[in-house]
């Protein structure tokens, strides 16, 4: 099956467990329609660069997936209607890495910045 990232943005005003039980259930409906949820992982609420529905910080989630396309599609279209999420962003990719995101590592485990002045 094909392997995808999401990547999620919550309304700010929900809670942690109501953030992170959005990704439980929308890991429900990928595995109800045949596919997996691989690994995902709660980024917390984090500065946009824009507002979005009036909103200046969100809950960002990242979600990795192995799913066939109708489940993954039936997965976006739930989160579009759902009044929590504001945005949505799906990537098909090759092969997941292993490991933490780039966000969830630490500093100084980054290795390819430039030193500050």
């Amino acid at each position: 099956m094909p392997l995808y990232e999401h990547v999620m943005i919550a309304r700010q005003d929900l809670s942690n467990t109501q953030a992170e039980g959005l990704i439980e259930h929308f890991g429900t409906v990928l595995t109800d329609n045949g596919g997996s949820l691989v690994d995902h992982e709660y980024w917390g609420v984090k500065t946009m660069a824009y507002k979005i529905n009036k909103n200046r910080k969100g809950h960002y989630a990242f979600l990795r997936t192995d799913a066939p396309a109708p489940a993954v599609q039936e997965m976006e279209r739930l989160m579009r209607l759902h009044d929590d999420v504001m945005r949505v962003l799906t990537i098909k990719v090759d092969d997941h890495k292993e490991g933490p995101s780039i966000q969830m590592q630490k500093r100084d485990e980054r290795d390819n910045r430039r030193e500050r002045r």
